[in-house]
């Protein structure tokens, strides 16, 4: 008699996603204020421990960062601040009731109580954000000196030179905003050392700071190899094991996926890598228009910032969380269209925000104003104010894209995750309006 087969593969997906569709598309984002569907019990994620740190390594010497411009700003500014949606507000607010207390793992951490205070900087007028309240100034400044430490000690991911402007990032305010709902300050440095990976590689390798376009496509996949390991033969090996400690960008990767992979599940990092090959395919695209001096039409712009954008850090969302969305409902298309509007609409804020900074700068940088106001025959002004509403559509679709999704689909996974995205979307606006030290709007008001 033959052996028995392996049994066939059961889907993690909800059983509410094999009707996921059947109703009809369209539903709204008015559709997501009924009532609350009843939720099934979740149990607290359990953390896993993360690893020892790994010993340093020498680090380049690198030249300095040119200083952020200072532009005047009104003492007052309009501010858009929409009220949020039925759909949005439960998105926000999450399940509750009976039996989806482990949904909220940091409620029962004792922590300050964050202060409801207006934050420091200008929001951009007229533009569609949610504000947030300022982040927990005791995990903002335990994450704040722990990725230092991991940076200066660890992996060496800037010269003493730098100092100033990595302290100005502002990575423990930044990250802790955007993850409200991490269990512990070890889950907020999963996404705060691949945060500081990632910059540390764009600074490097395509920036003014050491970077070029020139050969921008071997450095960005040797240093993919830290986070998707080469197979090679034993006589190979060595040599690119050597090379990951080679130079800032690539002991940061290294060291930051070495940390994540011991948390998140093979599903998790796989997704995580698709993700950065995204980003890196978008850092070539815009790298090739500079050595052409080639400025694409709005359209083609968009789509090089769909790649080269923010999506590689709330598709983490469920790790930092401590909790894994299945991966099979994660690749449904609809969430994938969510993920994707969240990352273009962050990624806008980032050009609004940085427009003065980059015009600073040496030589052309693109962003949405400037791509606009060159293919559109518009002034400064107002291809900035048009780069606004391009945000604003996006956020609205975004909000309107997950409300449809959560109203089609209650799965209780499903509405942290969206959940967890939206609060990293608002986080990622609290940071660029508060950090002062990088950013500064133009008078256009």
């Amino acid at each position: 008699m033959p052996e028995p087969g392996p049994s066939p593969r059961q889907s993690s997906l909800p059983a509410a996603a094999v009707h996921f569709g059947t109703h009809g598309h369209g539903r709204g984002i008015e559709a997501f204020g009924g009532g609350r569907p009843a939720l099934p019990s979740a149990p607290a994620p359990s953390a896993r421990p993360l690893p020892s740190a790994p010993a340093p390594f020498s680090a380049p010497t690198l030249p300095p960062l040119p200083a952020p411009a200072e532009v005047a700003v009104p003492a007052t500014v309009p501010v858009a601040v929409p009220e949020p949606t039925p759909a949005l507000r439960r998105i926000l607010r999450g399940p509750s009731g009976l039996g989806t207390a482990g949904l909220y793992p940091t409620r029962g951490e004792e922590a300050s109580a964050p202060s409801e205070s207006a934050p420091a900087g200008h929001p951009i007028p007229g533009l569609l954000y949610h504000p947030v309240p300022e982040p927990d100034p005791v995990r903002v400044e335990e994450v704040g000196r722990r990725i230092k430490a991991w940076a200066v000690d660890e992996v060496e991911l800037f010269p003493a030179d730098w100092e100033d402007q990595f302290d100005g990032f502002s990575l423990g305010r930044y990250m802790v905003a955007c993850h409200p709902d991490a269990p512990t300050v070890d889950h907020v440095m999963i996404a705060t050392r691949l945060m500081a990976a990632e910059n540390a590689l764009d600074d490097c390798y395509c920036e003014d700071h050491g970077g070029s376009p020139v050969g921008l496509g071997g450095r960005l996949l040797l240093a993919h190899t830290a986070l998707d390991p080469l197979h090679t033969t034993p006589e190979y090996q060595p040599a690119w094991a050597e090379s990951l400690h080679c130079d800032a960008p690539r002991r940061g990767y290294r060291s930051a996926m070495e940390y994540f992979v011991r948390e998140a599940s093979p599903s998790q990092a796989d997704r995580y890598r698709h993700d950065m090959a995204r980003l890196h395919l978008g850092y070539l695209a815009e790298a090739a228009w500079a050595q052409t001096d080639y400025v694409p039409e709005v359209w083609e712009y968009l789509a090089m910032r769909q790649f080269n954008n923010f999506r590689p850090c709330p598709t983490i969302t469920d790790t930092v969380g401590g909790y894994e969305l299945p991966a099979d409902l994660h690749a449904q298309p609809a969430l994938q269209r969510i993920i994707a509007l969240a990352g273009n609409a962050t990624t806008i804020v980032n050009d609004l925000y940085s427009y003065t900074k980059e015009l600073a700068a040496p030589g052309l940088h693109l962003n949405l104003p400037v791509v606009i106001a060159e293919r559109e025959n518009l002034s400064a002004r107002d291809a900035y104010l048009k780069a606004v509403e391009v945000h604003n559509d996006l956020m609205r679709s975004f909000e309107g894209a997950a409300a449809d999704l959560a109203a089609q689909l209650p799965d209780p996974g499903l509405l942290r995750f969206l959940r967890g995205v939206a609060a990293w979307v608002d986080g990622n606006h609290y940071w660029h309006q508060t950090n002062t030290y990088r950013y500064s709007l133009p008078d256009f008001w």
